[in-house]
């Protein structure tokens, strides 16, 4: 059985997200991704799940970021057959079934996943990212059971932070290196 989610990624909730006018926030957010993930010597990054596209609008010089998303956003698809990066910022807890995730990360040599992680001593009832009910937030990761789920997939942790802090606190981020990628 397959559940799929509650929340319509659509037309409406593209409308949605571009009425809100993020683009300083966004600029910030994606700055500290790119500073996160900066001396991979990166040339093509996959931004799975790239919403509006602003990891490729601030994208470091020399790199070609392709675009993929569920819904209607303007995107490139998935236009290379590898790449040293695909990037997965807010999007893994989002996906009702992982196993189409596993053409993609047998193309990378790298993950960059950003996750909203529950603060210690935090109760779920009352954070902001308990989105359970509605269908949005499909799963919840702990750092150990983020670093099985990639290792599992044949990827080891090489670097951990909270790099969209003080703009996010409680989203965590991790780079993931494919096992057989010299580091």
């Amino acid at each position: 059985m397959q559940v799929e989610p509650q929340v319509q990624y659509d037309d409406t909730y593209l409308d949605i997200m571009r009425a809100r006018n993020y683009d300083a926030t966004a600029e910030t957010i994606n700055r500290a991704r790119w500073e996160f993930m900066a001396g991979l010597r990166l040339k093509t990054v996959l931004d799975y799940g790239c919403g509006l596209g602003y990891l490729a609008k601030f994208a470091p010089a020399g790199v070609v970021v392709d675009t993929y998303d569920i819904g209607p956003f303007e995107q490139t698809g998935i236009a290379h057959d590898a790449y040293d990066c695909v990037c997965l910022f807010d999007v893994l807890e989002h996906i009702p079934d992982f196993r189409v995730l596993d053409a993609v990360f047998d193309a990378a040599d790298f993950v960059c996943v950003s996750v909203p992680m529950l603060p210690c001593g935090f109760a779920i009832e009352q954070w902001k990212h308990n989105k359970f009910s509605t269908g949005e937030h499909l799963h919840y990761f702990t750092r150990d059971s983020l670093e099985l789920f990639f290792a599992v997939r044949g990827f080891v942790r090489v670097r951990e932070g909270r790099p969209e802090e003080p703009t996010r606190t409680d989203i965590y981020t991790a780079l993931f290196r494919r096992l057989d990628v010299a580091a």
